[in-house]
C-alpha cells in the first residue's frame, strides 16, 4: 500500500478547495505527510509584469497588485488550518494556466498525491467552463483524490 507523505492540494478558495484540504489534513496527519496548498493564479489580461501602471495606494503595478492579492487570500484560507497542529502546511503561489500548473508539479515527482476540490458541473456549465479537477485526474501520473462540498439542497415535500 501506498503512503502518502507529500500531498498537493490545488485551491481556488471555494468550498470545495476548503473540503478538500479538510480530507488533505486528515491523510497528512494518518499518514505522517506534509502538504503544499497550491494557488494558481492568472495575470490581468494584456498586462505584462513591466507595465508600469500604478495601482493600489502603493503604486504597484496591477501585476504586482494582483500577485500580492492572491497572497493575502492564501493566508487567509489556510489560517484556520495552520492553527489545527501538528500538518506541515505550506503555501505556495504559481502563475499560469490552473490544469497546466498542477500537472507540472504533480508530474515532476514532488507529491504522492494530489487532493482536489470539484464543482461537480455537468451539462452545459462543463461544457463552457471545462474541469480543471478532470484534467488533473486524466493526465497526473499519480493518484488524486476528488473531493466535492457537501450540498447545501434540501429536498422539499415529496
Amino acid at each position: 500500500m501506498s503512503t502518502f507523505k507529500r500531498i498537493l492540494v490545488p485551491v481556488d478558495f471555494s468550498a470545495c478547495s476548503r473540503a478538500a484540504l479538510d480530507q488533505a489534513y486528515s491523510l497528512a496527519e494518518q499518514f505522517d505527510g506534509t502538504i503544499n496548498v497550491l494557488h494558481v493564479w492568472n495575470p490581468p489580461l494584456y498586462v505584462g509584469p513591466d507595465v508600469g501602471l500604478s495601482f493600489g495606494e502603493t503604486g504597484q503595478t496591477l501585476w504586482d497588485f494582483a500577485r500580492a492579492a492572491a497572497g493575502k487570500d492564501i493566508e487567509q484560507f489556510l489560517a484556520e488550518f495552520q492553527r489545527r497542529g501538528p500538518v506541515k502546511i505550506t503555501p505556495r503561489l504559481e502563475q499560469g494556466s490552473p490544469h497546466e500548473r498542477i500537472l507540472s508539479i504533480a508530474n515532476s515527482g514532488k507529491c504522492d498525491l494530489i487532493v482536489i476540490g470539484t464543482h461537480g458541473r455537468t451539462g452545459l456549465s462543463h461544457l463552457f467552463l471545462g474541469s480543471v479537477a478532470e484534467r488533473v485526474v486524466r493526465h497526473s501520473r499519480c493518484p488524486v483524490l476528488t473531493v466535492r462540498a457537501e450540498s447545501k439542497t434540501v429536498a422539499g415535500p415529496a
